[in-house]
């Protein structure tokens, strides 16, 4: 949920930055809205790829298998186990 939401915020900025820095035609001695609108076009760049990394590393599994003698039976017994990075109980 959290890579979702970066990278949806992260776009937005990017917009808002590009309006700020390509269509706003407005000259103020107090801020420069070019430079405003091209860090936040850098900033939405960022939190884009980090949300990106974070929904990469969030469907990462590891899967475990062991084996073990079954008492009773005298047979080999294998046990598998996935595990899922983005599981709540890990």
């Amino acid at each position: 949920m959290v890579g979702d939401m970066s990278i949806g915020s992260g776009i937005a900025l990017f917009v808002i930055g590009a309006i700020l820095a390509f269509a706003v035609n407005v000259q103020l001695d107090v801020i420069n809205l070019d430079l405003i609108g091209y860090l936040l076009m850098g900033a939405g760049a960022v939190i884009f790829i980090i949300g990106l990394v974070l929904m990469a590393r969030k469907r990462e599994s590891t899967t475990t298998t062991r084996s073990a003698v079954d008492p009773a039976s005298g047979e080999a017994v294998q046990r598998r186990t996935t595990t899922s990075n983005d599981d709540p109980l890990v």
